[in-house]
């Protein structure tokens, strides 16, 4: 598993310093959300705490810097992680529909979002506990709440 991790962690720099230059790397995060949302059905949050690259980066990089202090009680309470959830993707929504259709701008909105979200955890893990972004990552809520309807199925 460590290998894998070693191989994501590259994901991280190449979309969002690559998607600056080359927006299609935005595609990148559409096939992995893809992925992690199927796999979220049958492993729940695995996508998050092995082979997500933001997380990697985190775990590899930002407890050197990282205070290592708590995170807010806040942001592990459900109706706070679907409050950021609603947020996110209702800003990809709305991005998404300015684009055009045009599938370089919908690369540029992909790229975007990581970048901001790359950057809010950045900020969370130089004044918390480095992984802080991952206990209300959009993402990771949405992981969590299809692992539990697949194991009703």
């Amino acid at each position: 598993m460590k290998q894998a991790r070693l191989v994501m962690v590259w994901f991280l720099p190449i979309i969002v310093i690559g998607g600056l230059f080359f927006p299609v790397l935005g595609y990148l995060v559409f096939a992995m959300m893809a992925f992690f949302i199927t796999l979220s059905f049958f492993r729940g949050r695995y996508w998050c705490w092995n082979l997500c690259p933001r997380g990697t980066f985190l775990d590899i990089v930002m407890p050197k810097v990282s205070p290592n202090r708590p995170s807010p009680k806040l942001f592990t309470k459900k109706w706070f992680r679907w409050l950021v959830f609603t947020i996110f993707i209702s800003f990809f929504i709305f991005r998404i529909t300015q684009t055009g259709g045009s599938l370089l701008a919908i690369g540029v909105v992909f790229v975007s979002m990581c970048i901001v979200t790359t950057i809010i955890s950045i900020i969370l893990a130089l004044t918390m506990k480095p992984r802080s972004w991952c206990s209300m990552c959009p993402m990771g809520t949405l992981q969590e709440h299809m692992g539990k309807i697949g194991k009703k199925k």
